[in-house]
């Protein structure tokens, strides 16, 4: 992955935690419906089919995913 397109896959994730972040605290969603969708993202990714020569990006996307299930945000801390 180039550093662009690194850089861009990070500020992605950090806006998307973000706007999981406002949901939950201005009470749209709640924390387990917060966590849901973290879940689901995860899942699209280990099921969807390899990208590029190596084919590790939905992997490695996944990975990403379950590790801010299991330890929480990257953004803020509540």
């Amino acid at each position: 992955m180039s550093s662009v397109s690194g850089a861009a896959g990070h500020a992605a994730l950090a806006v998307c935690e973000s706007m999981l972040l406002s949901l939950t605290e201005n009470k749209i969603i709640d924390k387990a419906e917060a966590r849901a969708i973290l879940a689901d993202a995860a899942a699209a990714h280990r099921h969807s089919i390899p990208l590029g020569r190596d084919g590790t990006a939905h992997e490695e996307a996944a990975t990403l995913i379950e590790a801010l299930l299991k330890s929480g945000n990257s953004v803020r801390r509540a």
